[in-house]
């Protein structure tokens, strides 16, 4: 058969372009960002091994997979910022190692996780003591904990579902979210709430926590969306939840 052939012409692509290395585990996270971050930009994900039980040894082992993981985005492209979408590994890694891995399979001017995003998200705010509210054990939290307070900021109060499986943690629900922050937060001397995990879904109990508490409410994936949109210089959507998009 012969086929015509066409002329053609090849578009520039001038949208942003962000990347996200997502856990395999991971339910919650991608949808997340895409919800958060404006459609003008090009959002492209790769996805990580992980373990389907979170502990600090499962956390640590992912160092090993994510230049493989990064190198599976199109060659060829340089991003205008990549996120790692794992709070507790960003803990238990380290935000270096996790931006020197990634950089080695793909170029990017920005990386970020939500450890670094919460830091700054709590420096744009002026926060200094967060609640810190988490699926984890006591375990995997300490590192996040450890790793706030180098950036002086200290977690006094701590509280967690004590749940270990990715496949239960994406579950919790929202009634769940709220009566557990609700609890934490009565009468705690902290200027905020934290809601670890971006497996954990809690985008919709931003706004209702923080009307109810009078403080900020902060979380995972809206972190990592803010911050990825202020490294690449990009406005958030109006719809965005929290005091840290309406500041």
């Amino acid at each position: 058969m012969n086929a015509r052939p066409f002329p053609y012409r090849l578009a520039e692509i001038t949208a942003p372009r962000l990347g996200l290395i997502a856990l395999q585990s991971d339910e919650t996270v991608e949808g997340d960002l895409r919800r958060l971050l404006p459609p003008d930009c090009e959002l492209m994900v790769s996805r990580v091994p992980s373990a389907r039980e979170v502990t600090s040894g499962s956390l640590a082992a992912m160092e090993d997979h994510l230049t493989a993981s990064a190198k599976l985005f199109p060659a060829g492209l340089t991003f205008d910022v990549i996120g790692y979408g794992c709070t507790s590994a960003s803990a238990q890694i380290g935000p270096g190692a996790v931006a020197d891995k990634i950089r080695t399979g793909a170029p990017a001017h920005h990386i970020t996780e939500p450890l670094s995003s919460l830091i700054a998200a709590c420096r744009y705010l002026g926060l200094s003591r967060v609640a810190l509210l988490s699926p984890y054990i006591a375990q995997v939290s300490e590192r996040l904990s450890i790793a706030l307070a180098k950036a002086d900021i200290s977690t006094p109060v701590f509280g967690s579902f004590n749940v270990a499986e990715e496949a239960s943690v994406v579950r919790i629900e929202a009634a769940s979210i709220m009566s557990a922050a609700k609890y934490l937060m009565a009468d705690a001397e902290v200027d905020a709430l934290f809601l670890s995990c971006t497996n954990l879904r809690t985008l919709e109990s931003i706004a209702p926590l923080e009307a109810l508490l009078g403080k900020p409410v902060l979380a995972s994936n809206q972190v990592l969306a803010w911050h990825m949109m202020r490294l690449a210089g990009l406005a958030p959507p109006a719809a965005a939840p929290g005091q840290l998009f309406g500041r």
